[in-house]
Formats: structure tokens, sequence, C-alpha cells
């Protein structure tokens, strides 16, 4: 069912950002337009936000999307299952393509504002809203661009489904022909740490490679008072719980930045008997591309090495994940500058390294490109709920920071005889 959209009245909304001091002038006269639309454009945030859907079920957000843009005169195309969707402006051989994901989290929310989700234990606890919205922004300014004869060159939009899950959207977007003609890719991502107004840039690895690691063992079982007799299976689990990370520490460069930690352990429930079987479950992340390609089998090598001397039968299941996204150098320093016209250089900050995982990599994988942190924090606050927090929510001037350096971004990108 389609909700009709609500435009806030001017009482309800921050002053929505004009040009910084020190920023640049663009063609087109972005400031006017952001001042024209930017209620609008929080409007479709709230909505997106009140009626958040899971992974592989965004089907409303993505009809959403594509009317905004239809009524903007463009001809956004529905990816094949109809929850994500694909849309082109202007004209050229080579592509800027940007992309943001549409889905929400599994999780209640717990704020107390007029935008709340409605749909129960699903919310846009990640921000996928705001980059959904930014990223129509995008378009319908470059529509505009475009229809002034100032576009320089063609721009993608990719509205993907399923970031929040795995197996993830992004290689199935990718095999549809999201890719075709792309030079280069850029995203955003929300990030509270940071004030609205900043955004965090860097260059290699932004974020870490996240699979998921599972290992069964089993066993006879017995009496605790006889070990010798049958396989210990909770020494063997406390075996490969602390001796495969260390191993792995001496087996992989420690430039890669691996992390192998565990979350889960079950066996057993009585004091004086050894059970039968147990499990162990845990996360390896990892910054470097090729150590991630290498590690399923050496962590697999390594579980089964430790088990042996137990005695007990081991059963692993390695899950791949997404790879480590890792900025192009020359893609990363167009949109910092880009960046730095639309907001001023003093708003352009370093980004650290997350370890957290983001599988706008599996673009990378194909393509050059970077990802930058949105500033999404409201000035002056220390504390701000976290992304996957349930009252995470956002400074809504973050909407137009992030058009406005999207903008500069397609426009130097274009420009630029690198791609």
């Amino acid at each position: 069912m389609t909700t009709a959209l609500t435009v806030p009245d001017d009482s309800q909304l921050a002053p929505f950002p004009g040009p910084p001091p020190g920023a640049d002038p663009l063609p087109g006269q972005l400031d006017r337009w952001l001042a024209s639309r930017g209620a609008e454009l929080v409007a479709i945030r709230r909505h997106i936000h009140a009626h958040p859907e899971p992974s592989h079920a965004e089907f409303e957000t993505a009809a959403l999307v594509a009317r905004e843009l239809a009524v903007a005169g463009l001809s956004p195309q529905l990816l094949p299952k109809g929850n994500g969707l694909i849309c082109d402006i202007g004209e050229g051989d080579r592509v800027i393509a940007f992309r943001a994901d549409l889905d929400a989290l599994p999780l209640q929310d717990t704020k107390d504002v007029p935008y709340r989700s409605t749909v129960d234990r699903v919310a846009h606890a990640c921000g996928h809203d705001v980059h959904t919205t930014v990223l129509l922004g995008l378009g319908l300014a470059l529509a505009q661009l475009n229809e002034q004869g100032e576009l320089p060159g063609r721009v993608r939009l990719i509205f993907q489904p399923a970031e929040e899950c795995v197996p993830s959207g992004a290689p199935e977007v990718i095999a549809s022909g999201a890719l075709k003609d792309v030079a280069a890719i850029y995203a955003l991502h929300c990030y509270p740490q940071l004030p609205a107004g900043l955004v965090g840039v860097r260059s290699g690895p932004f974020t870490a490679a996240a699979d998921t690691v599972e290992v069964r063992l089993s066993g006879p079982g017995g009496h605790t008072a006889r070990p010798h007799l049958t396989a210990d299976l909770v020494h063997a689990l406390g075996r490969v719980i602390v001796d495969v990370p260390a191993l792995l520490d001496r087996r992989v460069d420690p430039r890669a930045g691996v992390s192998m930690v565990w979350g889960a352990v079950r066996a057993g429930q009585a004091f004086n008997a050894i059970p039968g079987e147990g499990s162990v479950l845990g996360t390896v992340r990892i910054l470097n591309r090729e150590a991630w390609r290498e590690a399923p089998e050496l962590i697999t090598k390594l579980i089964r090495d430790v088990v042996a001397a137990t005695g007990a039968e081991v059963e692993v299941k390695y899950t791949r994940g997404v790879p480590p996204v890792i900025n192009d150098r020359m893609a990363a320093a167009v949109i910092a500058g880009a960046a730095g016209a639309a907001l001023g250089p003093d708003r352009v900050v370093e980004a650290e390294i997350s370890m957290g995982g983001e599988d706008f990599a599996f673009y990378l994988e194909n393509v050059p490109g970077a990802m930058i942190r949105l500033g999404t924090g409201a000035p002056g606050q220390d504390v701000h709920a976290d992304l996957h927090q349930s009252n995470f929510d956002v400074d809504e001037r973050c909407i137009g920071y992030g058009v406005r350096v999207l903008v500069h971004t397609a426009l130097a990108a274009l420009s630029t005889a690198a791609y």
C-alpha cells in the first residue's frame, strides 16, 4: 500500500544548509535548488524511515524512488525483482555511477519522533533512508542540470536492495548489468561520530572484509571422571577458541589487518558429563584483499590441525561475506576535492578505517571508486546513537550536505580524463 508524503512545514525543520563560506558556485544554481527542494527531500527521508522494508523486500521504497525520478523526466528501470532500480541521466559512452542501499535492519525503532518506524521490528538504524534520499536528490538535481545542457556526460544512479544480509544484493545488481560502461563509482555512508557538515575521506582500505566461520565438533561423550576414554569436546573447543586466532596472527602479515573474534560457543548441559557435540561461531575481518582471498583455506586448515590432537571429529563451515572496501586513490582524490568545493576544504577530514563490512566492496572489485563518510551527528552533542542502535537518528541537514557533495563529485568525475 502506498502512503502519501507529508512535507513538513518550515517550523519542523532545521535551516537547510546554504553554501558554506569558501564553497565554489555550481552551474544550475544548486544552492537555490536545495533551498527550494529541501523540505521535500526531508519529507521523503521521513516517509522511508517510517515505512522501512527489510532486505530483499524493498518494493515500496524502490517504487517511491522510481516515481520521483519519473516525475523529473527521467526513465528509471526497476531491477528484475522490483526491489531496486537503476537510472541513467545524460549521455555519453563512459558512465560515472553512484550507489545507495534501500534496506532496513531487523530492529525495533525506539525513538520518540513523528517519523518513527510503523513496522514492527524493522528500522532504518543504519542510515539507508538517508543514503537513498541523498542519491535521489542527486538525481533530481542532475536532471535539472541536464535539461539546461549543463551535465557534461552520463551519470548512473544505482539503488541497491539487500545490503544488510548475506548473501547481499550487490552481486545480483552487478550481474544485471549495473556496471556496464561504468568508469568509476561512488557512495557515502552515514557516520554519527562526525557532525553534519563534515565528511570523512580516505584512500586505500576503508572497511574490512567480513566473513563468518562455524566449527562443529563431535565425539562419543563420556564422564568427566574419565576424559582419557573419550574426546573432551569442551577442552577441544577451548583449544580452537584460543589457539586458532593466535596461530592465524603468526601466519598472516600483520599489515593485512586480520581480526578473528568468536561470538558464540555451545557445548553440554551437565557439570559432570562430557558432551558429544559442541560448536563455536565467529567472524573473520580482513583489510587486505589478497589475505581475504587466502583466508578460507588457511583458517580451515588451522582449525583442523588444532582439533586433530584432541581426538574430536570436526566440521568447518566458512562463509564468505563481503570483500574489503579499498578506495581507489584517484577516485578518493576526486571526491575529496569535490567535497572541499561543495562544503569548504576545512570540512573534509581523514576518515578512520572501520572493521565493519560493506558490500559496496563488490563494485570496487570491478571498477575503481570510493566511499566516504557523511557526518550525521548534531553539532555540540558529545554522545550520538551509533549505527545499528535502536534509537539511531540523524541531523537532517546532512541530506543537503550529501546532495551538494555528490553533485560536485559527479561533475568533477565526468571531467576527469583519468577515467
